[in-house]
């Protein structure tokens, strides 16, 4: 079987009824994104940025996967399928996908403050003083602005090994994610689905840009692959 690798962004969600990262004023559901996207911002507002982000836990309770995220366990039948997500959604997950790895963090898991590793499943409201059997304030497991991507290493490996690479709803201008295309040079075949896509000059790659919701997009890259 040959290695589908997926790069996924906020796109593929937004059909599912989950808002997009950033709105064009550069704000996230009304926040300086710092605010609620920063270590700066948690240690100056804590219960804002918990709160936020039990709002976005919420609404993840309320949302399914879409027809995009189905299209892709479907291709499972015929390729060794990798969704490397900058979402923090499981919609992948609930689709049925087989692999899928977070880079930016899950939603519905939070970690120690003091220690990273220290990782639980978590699906309710978080709130200050909500601590680990170690006394640790938990926090939500997201990458922050100014943080390390964990699984960045684990991902280059498997955008290496790609024989096609499909780049679904996504700007192409969060990095180190968007440098993920560099190490695309095995795939005979990259896509790049996009309601409104980035310029792909400057990767120096033959990339088949489609400029179509992550649904209708998918339609047509499923039909092409099969």
């Amino acid at each position: 079987m040959k290695n589908l690798v997926v790069l996924s962004g906020a796109g593929i969600s937004a059909e599912s009824g989950i808002k997009t990262f950033r709105d064009a004023d550069g704000l996230w559901e009304g926040h300086d994104v710092m605010e609620v996207a920063s270590y700066d911002g948690f240690l100056k507002n804590p219960s804002l940025v918990l709160d936020f982000y039990n709002q976005r836990r919420r609404q993840l309770h309320e949302v399914m996967p879409n027809a995009a995220h189905q299209l892709l366990v479907d291709l499972e039948q015929f390729y060794k399928v990798t969704v490397i997500t900058q979402n923090v959604d499981d919609l992948h997950e609930r689709a049925g996908s087989s692999e899928v790895i977070h880079l930016h963090g899950e939603l519905f898991k939070v970690c120690s403050t003091e220690n990273p590793l220290l990782v639980y499943p978590w699906k309710d409201d978080l709130f200050l003083n909500t601590k680990n059997k170690e006394g640790h304030q938990l926090r939500p497991h997201i990458v922050w602005f100014g943080e390390a991507v964990p699984e960045m290493e684990c991902a280059i490996t498997k955008v290496v090994q790609a024989d096609i690479l499909l780049i679904i709803g996504t700007s192409l201008q969060v990095y180190p994610a968007a440098g993920l295309i560099d190490y695309a040079d095995k795939a005979e075949k990259i896509y790049y689905i996009d309601q409104n896509p980035a310029d792909t000059h400057y990767f120096n790659k033959d990339i088949t840009v489609i400029p179509d919701t992550a649904t209708n997009g998918m339609k047509r890259v499923y039909e092409e692959l099969v």
